[in-house]
């Protein structure tokens, strides 16, 4: 049976005021650990528009009804309506999550800046963006995050080093099949572990072959039924499953728990794995299925360094 890590990632001010306290309550009734990261920035969801000429993006905004699951005011922020902070005007919500047992950590300052600039970006500029994210969380929960998840699965060489720099021990930034150590070209380690996420996200998978709210958890319970991977990292979203899919996330729990996995945070699968036997990966950029534009991906196992490829954490 698998190891199935929990990672939430919060985009917006109406997904960390609505979705996440749901989410919170769902899962401590089901007992399951999760780890929660935050856009600690402005919302700025309605710049995202700037996105409509990437191959296949209105395709999947009419599949996955962004209207419904955002509202229309978050579809203004930062167009029309100014972006609210989120991270000062929620601190208390999110320190009620850390309160109640769950781990968090960093998704961004501004999820839309990050999203669309960060790949092609300079060492200063992703350093700033970085800074910002990290010194808001230190102020809301009084402590340094260790836990980084990246808006968008979008990344670059230098966020990669900076994260080390600044203290960050374990990241979910990337797309994958197994837990790897972040080389640069030349083979040198960039920093923390990346745990990616294994697994299809619901909005990847709604609105194709027949999927919908009603049977979209099957698809991924077949996949976790068939795969034999001992660890598997989902994906989900508080502006999702926090909200209308709420019910299809419970679903998937309860089916979870039937096939016999187990729950677990980031931070408590990366305890129980051994960096010294991780595969040494580039972080390259690629397509996924159901997905707009292309997303930092794990590369293929670079030749002589570290070890061979080893299982992950069972």
């Amino acid at each position: 049976m698998a190891t199935l890590c929990l990672k939430i990632d919060v985009d917006t001010w109406r997904g960390t005021r609505e979705g996440v306290p749901a989410l919170a309550r769902l899962l401590e009734r089901v007992g399951a650990p999760a780890s929660f990261l935050f856009s600690l920035g402005p919302d700025h969801t309605g710049r995202a528009i700037r996105r409509a000429l990437r191959p296949g993006f209105f395709g999947k905004v009419a599949r996955t009804s962004v209207l419904e699951h955002y509202g229309v005011r978050t579809l203004l922020y930062g167009t029309l309506l100014p972006g609210p902070d989120i991270g000062r005007r929620e601190a208390a919500t999110l320190r009620a999550i850390e309160g109640a047992g769950f781990e968090t950590g960093v998704h961004t300052w501004d999820h839309v800046r990050w999203q669309d600039h960060v790949a092609d970006a300079s060492e200063a500029w992703t350093r700033t963006e970085l800074e910002r994210a990290t010194r808001r969380y230190a102020e809301v929960f009084g402590h340094a995050p260790a836990v980084h998840g990246a808006a968008g699965w979008q990344m670059n060489d230098h966020a990669l080093a900076l994260q080390a720099e600044l203290g960050y021990t374990v990241a979910s930034d990337t797309r994958g099949s197994t837990p790897f150590v972040p080389v640069d070209a030349a083979g040198r380690e960039l920093g923390p572990t990346q745990f990616p996420t294994t697994l299809p996200t619901l909005d990847e998978l709604l609105g194709l072959d027949g999927r919908d709210a009603g049977n979209v958890d099957r698809a991924l319970l077949d996949l976790t039924e068939r795969d034999p991977a001992p660890l598997q990292v989902y994906t989900l979203h508080a502006e999702l499953e926090g909200q209308k899919l709420l019910p299809v996330f419970e679903r998937l729990l309860r089916g979870w728990r039937a096939q016999g996995h187990s729950f677990a945070s980031l931070g408590q699968i990366a305890a129980l794995t051994d960096r010294a036997t991780l595969p040494r990966c580039r972080v390259l950029r690629g397509e996924v299925a159901g997905r707009s534009g292309e997303l930092a991906l794990q590369g293929p196992v670079i030749d002589g360094v570290g070890a061979p490829r080893a299982a992950a954490p069972a």
